[in-house]
């Protein structure tokens, strides 16, 4: 072949044959990436519809704050509601929602205005108000989650940012500056308006949450130290399908040492936790007791990014939670990406619930009941018709009744027709 024709075919290859694209296409690499591995994990149904009716409840808490944030009643307009169905992200008419909830919404006509208005029914209501009594009884619990948290960071502060995003799941009351950080100054410190300082370290808490399952293991057992001492509690999902040396490596890794998370440490990076693997394994520590602090055992994956910097965690979060299948399970319903605590969980319910939990899964289980005719929703139909009749007495915050301003006008008619 000349020179010329060389040259010719690297400038301008022949076209592809039908054989060569088939041989391209059955020998390529398929790419694994996070989103790969999320989309071909193995899917737990329990945590998932969990997860789908947990999206539910959080929708008709949002619509009561909504409400409630309102000075003129207690009840909204349906008219009103159209409009924040953009802010709720409703994809059906609010009316249609409303009426799936009985036993949470009553949807009315107001007796003088003659418009369809909803409230927020009296068993609903309780249980809201039960949320924050409880909240507050916990209040001891929650001051050690915060000091846990204080403890396991790197210079023992935190953003008070972060922990606004994460106070439902640390059982924190709305005013948890002033009634956890401030009311507790011989444990917190705030350095500026926006940092909380730890102000002393406590030994006894400076413990893990798998430890305890690491010394039942250890007793009840008889596993030997070097098994337990490092290992954590594993459990996969119905249908999880091991790969040829996946236990064996899953084996080596539970034996793998680390730097546990109270463990202080100024620079927490890859060489000085001994290698990349002890370095995730770690990160995978700090994230199990995090999770392990929270009332439900699950949070957002986005939460977890303002606690990375502050935790020593610079990992893909997502890309690490995706390589530990058995400890936790990432869900995506309602389009956010939740992960759970794979050990706290039963068939969608605690293993050891809490008074906060109880409370809130009440809750849920008023809201699952739908549309269905139980005898609280008969009870709550005669007092709601009873309450509806005198909706429009209602007094607002400045001791005002709806059509107060129409009296002073009746009495001065009143004057002039007496002689």
């Amino acid at each position: 072949m000349s020179l010329s024709c060389i040259l010719k075919h690297r400038i301008f290859p022949p076209p592809p044959s039908p054989f060569t694209l088939f041989i391209q296409r059955r020998w390529k690499k398929p790419t694994v990436s996070a989103q790969t591995r999320l989309e071909d994990r193995v899917r737990d149904p329990h945590l998932d519809k969990l997860m789908s009716h947990l999206k539910r409840l959080d929708l008709v808490l949002r619509i009561h704050h909504l409400m409630s944030a309102r000075k003129r009643g207690p009840f909204v307009s349906l008219t009103l509601l159209s409009r924040w169905r953009n802010i709720l992200g409703l994809h059906i008419p609010v009316g249609l929602f409303l009426r799936k909830y009985p036993h949470v919404f009553l949807v009315f006509v107001h007796p003088f205005r003659k418009n369809t208005c909803c409230r927020i029914t009296k068993r609903m209501k309780e249980l809201i108000l039960l949320e924050g009594l409880v909240v507050k009884q916990q209040e001891t619990e929650a001051v050690k989650r915060v000091k846990k948290l204080l403890m396991m960071s790197l210079n023992g502060t935190l953003r008070l940012h972060a922990l606004r995003l994460f106070k439902r799941e640390l059982g924190l009351p709305e005013d948890f500056r002033d009634s956890i950080l401030g009311k507790y100054s011989a444990d917190f410190r705030l350095v500026d308006l926006e940092v909380v300082a730890l102000v002393d370290w406590d030994a006894e808490l400076a413990v893990a949450r798998v430890e305890e399952w690491r010394e039942k293991e250890y007793s009840e057992k008889w596993l030997s130290e070097f098994e337990t001492k490092f290992a954590f509690p594993v459990s996969f999902p119905t249908g999880f399908k091991f790969e040829r040396g996946f236990k064996e490596r899953l084996k080596n890794w539970q034996r793998l040492p680390y730097a546990k998370p109270y463990e202080r440490k100024e620079v927490v990076r890859v060489r000085t936790c001994g290698g990349i693997e002890r370095y995730e394994k770690r990160a995978v520590a700090v994230l199990h007791e995090l999770l392990s602090l929270t009332v439900e055992k699950m949070v957002e994956v986005d939460q977890l990014a303002h606690f990375r910097r502050d935790f020593g965690v610079e990992v893909n979060v997502r890309e690490l939670l995706l390589r530990h299948p058995g400890i936790f399970y990432l869900s995506t319903k309602g389009k956010t990406l939740t992960v759970f605590l794979r050990e706290a969980y039963r068939k969608g319910g605690l293993v050891e619930p809490n008074p906060v939990y109880e409370t809130r899964r009440n809750m849920l289980d008023l809201v699952l009941l739908g549309c269905r005719k139980t005898k609280l929703l008969l009870d709550c139909d005669e007092s709601n018709k009873e309450e509806s009749n005198v909706v429009a007495c209602e007094v607002n915050e400045e001791g005002e009744r709806q059509g107060d301003w129409v009296i002073p006008f009746l009495e001065k008619c009143e004057e002039n027709r007496s002689p």
